[in-house]
């Protein structure tokens, strides 16, 4: 069996590389641009995989404003390329999308797959666009949404870094931080969210799934838990969103409901807290060791 791993040394990509070990063959986009049908499917036939996942994202959130057309290109078309070929060789495909598609949405509720999206930013339209071009091309596919995902990727370098990484920097600098309330999410672990895709891909349960931590919190009361398991005397000081302006619109509900995908794969997803302790943990003895 062989996966291979598109976006292969991102958050979830390094991740999703590591847990499948020898099974896993990545690529970044320099050895393969997916938007190219043709460097897809000299890929695809040389490895001939098993599955295939993929874990690469235009993820520039406020620049996506500025370059709309790239991130649809990055988003929409890559995953569109990808559903054709492993249509084409009646491969399963997993593609990731993200909470932000409900970005337009106010209700206080936690998502579920029947609800309908409403995306409010560039970055947002292409990700809902990426999942319909795969759930209507590729009949074998996961599609999965997350939200607030961090992953230890991020400590070196690849990628623009994560929320916990950046608190951490900005927590050693400075006295007091300011950080939004207003923003209900659910982080979740790269490493958690790996395993599950990957529990996943050995199914045939195939469709539209969230995938998440369970639990929920706030922006600013993810970087009070941060600060607290560090032992850091950072002041977190709650705003409202009004007082911290991005030229893309922030989601103000971004908990997803989870359910369906704990029971397609038969595991518990497990508390936010849980997943953050143990990435933190693992951080610290990572950096006494080095």
């Amino acid at each position: 069996m062989s996966v291979v791993v598109f976006g292969c040394r991102g958050q979830l990509g390094t991740e999703l590389c590591e847990q499948l070990g020898t099974n896993a063959v990545g690529f970044g986009h320099s050895e393969v641009n997916i938007s190219n049908s043709d460097a897809v499917a000299e890929c695809l036939d040389s490895v001939r995989p098993s599955v295939v996942i993929n874990a690469a994202a235009y993820n520039k959130v406020d620049l996506a404003e500025d370059e709309p057309e790239v991130a649809y290109h990055g988003n929409a078309i890559g995953p569109r390329v990808l559903a054709i070929e492993c249509a084409a060789r009646n491969l399963p495909f997993v593609h990731v999308s993200s909470d932000y598609v409900f970005g337009g949405r106010t209700e206080s509720k936690a998502w579920t797959e029947e609800d309908l999206p409403f995306p409010n930013s560039a970055y947002s339209t292409s990700k809902l666009a990426g999942e319909f071009f795969v759930r209507s091309l590729c009949p074998k596919h996961f599609v999965v949404r997350t939200c607030g995902l961090y992953g230890k990727a991020a400590r070196a370098g690849a990628g623009k870094g994560n929320f916990v990484e950046t608190m951490l920097r900005l927590g050693q600098e400075r006295e007091e931080l300011r950080v939004v309330v207003d923003q209900n999410c659910t982080p979740t672990s790269a490493a958690d969210l790996a395993s599950w895709i990957i529990a996943l891909s050995e199914t045939s349960n195939y469709g539209l799934y969230h995938g998440t931590n369970s639990g929920a919190t706030t922006w600013a009361d993810f970087a009070t838990e941060i600060f607290s398991f560090y032992g850091l005397s950072t002041k977190v000081i709650p705003i409202p969103s009004s007082e911290y302006p991005t030229k893309a619109a922030r989601p103000h509900q971004s908990i997803l409901n989870s359910h369906a995908l704990s029971q397609a794969i038969g595991q518990e997803l497990r508390p936010w807290q849980t997943a953050l302790a143990d990435y933190l943990e693992v951080r610290k003895l990572e950096l006494a060791s080095a």
